[in-house]
């Protein structure tokens, strides 16, 4: 399978472009409006892996062309990107899953907050924007992004994924499950977007006030 990752030049993406590709065998494809940076982070990436004894190809590209070689469209971005980068790609969607992890926050001097698109959630703007007939699905927002893109560190955490399509929601149901110590939950369809995507300040804000929490993740029991 080949997984493209939409910024994924930035924080989340670096993670998650890493751990696939050391824990997999599916083909990483870095997306960026700037295809010179995409190349030159996917080199980067090539280079972490090798450190860690994982000789692997990543390539990288303009999202344009990221987007049409995948299977798998990962949008790791901004939450006020997604709108754009999914209309930037919308011709090259066909028989492709998208999925999000972006949330939108807004932050003042107490901390943190889930700050929703008028949509109800980010995942509901993704899925406006998107071409009829490719399914979103929201997954990956509740990781800290630093310690996943750390080869290093084990990781021991759980990600909700949801979404309307049951079929789309396997594959990346899968696809999470092969990241090493990542355990992928089904958290029922996109209607429930805000309800995980709103975990996601609150575990920034909980990292941020109480020490030795700086990589604090989600675990359900």
């Amino acid at each position: 399978m080949r997984i493209a990752l939409l910024g994924g030049t930035g924080d989340i993406g670096q993670g998650l472009a890493l751990r696939w590709a050391r824990d997999s065998n599916h083909d990483v494809i870095i997306g960026s409006r700037d295809p010179d940076r995409a190349r030159e982070k996917a080199e980067e990436y090539e280079r972490e892996l090798a450190s860690v004894g994982r000789e692997v190809k990543v390539t990288g590209f303009a999202n344009e062309m990221a987007a049409d070689r995948a299977d798998v469209v990962v949008l790791a971005v901004p939450a006020y990107h997604i709108s754009d980068t999914v209309e930037a790609v919308a011709d090259r969607l066909e028989e492709t899953v998208l999925v999000t992890p972006a949330v939108g926050m807004s932050r003042d001097e107490d901390g943190f907050h889930y700050n929703p698109p008028p949509h109800g959630s980010v995942a509901a703007l993704a899925a406006e924007a998107a071409p009829e007939g490719v399914p979103v699905i929201g997954a990956f927002h509740n990781l800290a992004a630093g310690r996943l893109a750390n080869l290093e560190a084990d990781i021991d955490w759980d990600t909700p994924v949801f979404g309307d399509d049951e079929d789309a929601k396997e594959t990346v149901t899968a696809l999470a499950d092969e990241i090493a110590g990542l355990r992928p939950l089904d958290a029922g369809g996109l209607a429930n977007a805000g309800e995980v995507e709103s975990l996601t300040p609150l575990l920034i804000n909980l990292a941020s006030e109480n020490d030795g929490l700086h990589d604090l993740g989600v675990k359900f029991w």
